[in-house]
């Protein structure tokens, strides 16, 4: 009993889990990429966003509800979570924005967890059924964090690689360009050295 209880729950994780979509997006200067979902009203929404590569890893942010207020609005965000409760059906559209860029792309990493519509009423015969079913969303959105912040770990592992090797560099060619100062202001001083203690014949 107790073995087919823990499968049912496992399989029912899988039905009530949240619907997350994660991806990378190339946003070019001057451009703005724009995705949307169709949600009803009382549906949680959660954009999650951070700023992978180019230039100074910013980008504005928009959120705009189905009768075009912005409900969210950001300008130069490396990354951020924004959250909020859907106050109306339609279609909810979110964009990133690199028109502030002149020339520098920028790719972004995002995902927007839809969570499912409220329910109406419980019947008193489904309040165990009902909290069985909250431990599992529960587990499901723990699970999804974990998942997200694995993703936003390995994009600041990349970021700060990326700046390391960049620092060293710039390390190696200053340490190069002192090695040929040095070069030369020596050569330089044993020249006018050698000029200056050399015996001039008078004819």
């Amino acid at each position: 009993m107790k073995f087919l209880l823990f499968y049912g729950s496992f399989f029912c994780c899988f039905l009530l889990v949240k619907e997350v979509a994660g991806y990378f997006v190339h946003v070019d200067a001057h451009a703005e990429e724009c995705f949307f979902d169709k949600v009803q009203v009382g549906m949680k929404l959660s954009l999650t966003f951070e700023v992978a590569e180019g230039g100074f890893l910013d980008i504005d942010v928009k959120i705009v509800g189905p009768d075009g207020k912005h409900v969210y609005q950001g300008e130069r965000e490396t990354n951020g979570k924004y959250t909020f409760a859907a106050p109306s059906d339609g279609i909810y559209q979110y964009c990133f924005s690199n028109k502030m860029s002149t020339m520098t792309p920028k790719v972004v990493m995002f995902s927007m967890e839809i969570g499912e519509a409220p329910k109406d009423h419980v019947s008193d015969g489904d309040v165990s059924h009902n909290k069985l079913e909250d431990m599992i969303k529960e587990l499901s959105t723990a699970l999804t964090g974990v998942k997200h912040e694995q993703e936003y770990m390995e994009v600041r592992d990349r970021n700060h690689r990326a700046i390391n090797d960049s620092t060293n560099s710039r390390v190696v060619l200053w340490a190069f360009f002192e090695a040929l100062i040095l070069s030369a202001m020596t050569l330089g001083q044993i020249y006018y050295l050698k000029r200056f203690f050399e015996v001039r014949r008078v004819v």
